[in-house]
């Protein structure tokens, strides 16, 4: 039986193995759609890039072996991995989602799913006892970020398993924000786990993909059916890069979360800031959850000034220098984001400002520079 890696041995070496080619150390890039077959059907385990490439498959085994699953998945981008997810549904089916949560994946649900039939409810899921009320005989998945996002929102992953497996309800966990690194919520006992690959398994923001990981085999044979059939697969370019990212996963993530407990800091000790979300804080609500399911609390802040106005916030986030104004999170460098007229645009202002996602909120990815030149940046622009 092979030994089993600890964590940083594995996002190195975890279901990787020389080419056999020619022994290459890290997996070529298999720039290539189809395979040479001796007859129909006779091959060397390819035949088609859609449906498997050895490129991807390295990948996959790599994500799999991160998240401590059976089984892992690369799609094109995380929304397709969501909606592979959704696919494994069928009309009248019912789906419980957090409330605060990234607004593409409420854009998915709401505008695409909901007019196919599958009815969604979203709930404010810090206290788990929210979800009860809402199940029914026709509950089949209860979909949680944790952190989410933006909020920074902590969902204890025990207590929603041990309330759904009772009732035969599957368990997905959006652990973009956490990564591997942090948070394996399969080992707490969600049935998939879902990633945004783009952000902190890739780590470098030149990439776009999608992960699914899973330990049932008869998930799995869904998945891959969907996978293959709908073909939101990545290419073997942006599988290399990912799997190059993940390479170095754990020395990023502890950096992240060193200088984001800094910055942290100095924003709630600052007199122009009203509130900082971020669960490293004893007064997070869910603090004590956080403590118990993650390794640490991330490097996702938001916070409010204390002037709470969208003028103010607009300030704040033009004069910043090291801090790049983009979409996205996750990468080496630090970037800042205004969750109301970007990332949650899609939620309407009614319903994201019930979350909190008000006009003044902005959302930090805090990056892996020097702490005292991002910290510098943020004073200078707070003044």
């Amino acid at each position: 039986m092979k030994k089993k890696l600890r964590f940083n041995s594995s996002v190195i070496h975890g279901g990787q193995s020389p080419d056999p080619a020619f022994g290459a150390v890290m997996p070529p890039i298999y720039q290539t759609s189809t395979y040479a077959q001796k007859s129909p059907g006779d091959h060397k385990g390819y035949e088609y890039s859609r449906t498997h490439n050895p490129t991807r498959t390295a990948l996959e085994k790599s994500l799999a072996e991160i998240e401590q699953g059976n089984f892992g998945f690369a799609f094109s981008s995380g929304l397709s991995a969501i909606d592979a997810v959704m696919k494994l549904f069928n009309p009248g089916d019912e789906i419980i989602s957090t409330n605060d949560l990234y607004g593409g994946s409420y854009r998915l649900f709401d505008k695409i799913f909901k007019n196919l039939g599958l009815k969604f409810h979203f709930v404010d899921m810090k206290n788990a006892e929210n979800i009860f009320d809402l199940v029914n005989e026709k509950t089949k998945l209860i979909w949680i970020e944790s952190p989410t996002n933006p909020m920074m929102n902590i969902v204890d992953i025990k207590s929603v398993v041990s309330y759904a497996r009772d009732r035969e309800i599957l368990v997905a966990v959006d652990n973009t924000f956490s990564s591997p690194f942090l948070q394996q919520p399969l080992v707490l006992g969600a049935d998939i786990v879902m990633h945004s690959a783009t952000k902190y398994l890739s780590g470098h923001s030149d990439v776009i993909l999608g992960a699914l990981v899973v330990n049932d085999s008869d998930l799995s044979e869904k998945l891959a059916f969907i996978q293959n059939a709908s073909g939101a697969v990545p290419g073997p370019m942006d599988s290399y890069l990912t799997l190059r990212g993940i390479k170095t996963l754990h020395v990023r993530m502890q950096r992240h979360c060193e200088n984001a407990k800094g910055i942290a800091e100095f924003l709630s000790s600052h007199s122009a800031i009203k509130r900082v979300y971020w669960p490293g804080f004893k007064s997070h609500p869910n603090h004590e959850i956080a403590k118990s399911q993650m390794k640490d609390f991330g490097a996702m802040i938001s916070f409010i000034p204390k002037d709470s106005s969208y003028k103010t916030a607009l300030k704040i986030i033009k004069k910043l220098k090291i801090f790049t104004l983009a979409e996205s999170l996750g990468g080496v460098e630090s970037l800042v984001g205004h969750p109301a007229s970007m990332t949650h645009a899609s939620i309407p202002k009614k319903d994201r400002e019930i979350s909190g996602v008000i006009d003044s909120l902005i959302r930090f990815s805090v990056g892996i520079e020097d702490i005292e030149d991002l910290i510098e940046d943020i004073d200078q622009a707070l003044k």
